[in-house]
């Protein structure tokens, strides 16, 4: 394991771990917003759909 981590620190050919971090934080902040976007719209049709079934039913 600790060979593994060494080439790592040392190989600097390819892309380095701070570069894949930083992919990461970025498809994660993507995703929770892309989350949060939907479940407000989620939200908000049933809210929609709750309001005309009090105004069909007579409520």
């Amino acid at each position: 394991m600790m060979d593994f981590l060494k080439r790592l620190v040392i190989d600097e050919d390819g892309p380095t771990s701070v570069e894949y971090a930083v992919l990461l934080a970025l498809i994660v902040a993507i995703c929770i917003s892309s989350v949060n976007l939907l479940s407000n719209q989620t939200a908000a049709s049933f809210d929609n759909s709750a309001a005309e079934l009090s105004n069909v039913l007579g409520s």
